[in-house]
């Protein structure tokens, strides 16, 4: 059941975000200000219309935030922030990137970006530790091409 003055704060809290009034927030969903108007002072619960049209509307506003208060608003706010972590993390720690079977997208229609990674200096302080010291050579053991797409080739000199 929706806590209908709960559901009045977390509407509030939508007008403020898009600073809008609630004659011009009513207009621009397609209902009458009046119905707003009885909404916002607890006269009238929701209707199921009236949330669709919100969340049509307003595609940042999370279903279960708007209803239960459960959830982030704006919608992908929480999530760029735990994408932004990990990709620190994968930097800082070393931590392998994720592979492309462990990245799940929003929806079916979303594109999925996978950030680059970029090395920083202790990270490249472990690449030479890593390398063969005792060989100087200065010869091309592989050249690696990268692409935009998330493709790669690979080439070996003969």
């Amino acid at each position: 059941m929706v806590n209908i003055e709960e559901f009045i704060k977390r509407l509030e809290i939508i007008l403020d975000y898009y600073s809008l009034n609630a004659s011009s927030f009513a207009d621009k969903i397609g209902v009458q200000r009046s119905s707003l108007s009885h909404l916002l002072s607890g006269r009238n619960k929701p209707s199921l219309d009236f949330i669709l049209k919100i969340l049509e509307v307003f595609p940042d506003v999370d279903l279960h935030w708007i209803l239960n208060g459960k959830g982030n608003f704006p919608k992908n706010s929480q999530q760029s922030v735990i994408k932004e972590n990990n990709v620190e993390q994968v930097v800082k720690q070393n931590i392998p990137a994720p592979s492309s079977a462990e990245i799940i997208p929003e929806n079916l229609f979303s594109e999925i970006k996978i950030p680059p990674v970029i090395p920083t200096l202790e990270t490249k302080k472990i690449e030479n530790k890593n390398s063969d010291t005792e060989s100087d050579s200065t010869e091309i053991d592989k050249i690696v091409i990268f692409y935009k797409n998330g493709t790669f080739k690979s080439y070996v000199p003969d």
